[in-house]
């Protein structure tokens, strides 16, 4: 989109293919702008997984056939929204598989907090060791 015109009101979009630089003018009524599709992950350390595009993989996504894989290090399973380092947690539009809203991404921040608490707390660390489950 390289241009929007209107009275007192959105009417038209010009839009521009990047490439060949052609440009058309389409009726419009609203315009949807959806800002931070790349995550911006690169600065996370490798034990920190994330998928193809970046995203960071949480919770019950870290599993494969119902258990974590062979690097996850505690007894329990990762707690929604954990990643793979046990103790770091994504919420938002940078987590693997969200919604992509403001709303949603303030949700989950708040549950995150709980989930904080209860990691620094030692909660929900699977079942006991004579067992060796996880």
């Amino acid at each position: 989109m390289t241009g929007g015109t209107g009275q007192s009101r959105l009417e038209s979009l010009t839009l521009t293919d990047l490439e060949s630089g052609a440009a058309e003018t389409v009726n419009a009524v609203a315009l949807f702008v959806l800002i931070g599709a790349e995550p911006r992950t690169q600065w996370l350390p490798d034990a920190v997984r994330r998928d193809q595009s970046g995203f960071v993989v949480t919770g019950t996504d870290l599993l494969q056939g119902g258990q974590p894989d062979e690097q996850w290090p505690l007894r329990r399973l990762p707690m929604f929204l954990e990643s793979s380092l046990p103790g770091v947690f994504a919420v938002g539009d940078v987590r693997h598989g969200s919604v992509k809203r403001v709303a949603a991404a303030v949700g989950e921040g708040s549950t995150a907090i709980r989930l904080v608490h209860d990691h620094l707390r030692g909660n929900g660390r699977g079942t006991d060791a004579e067992t060796g489950n996880r």
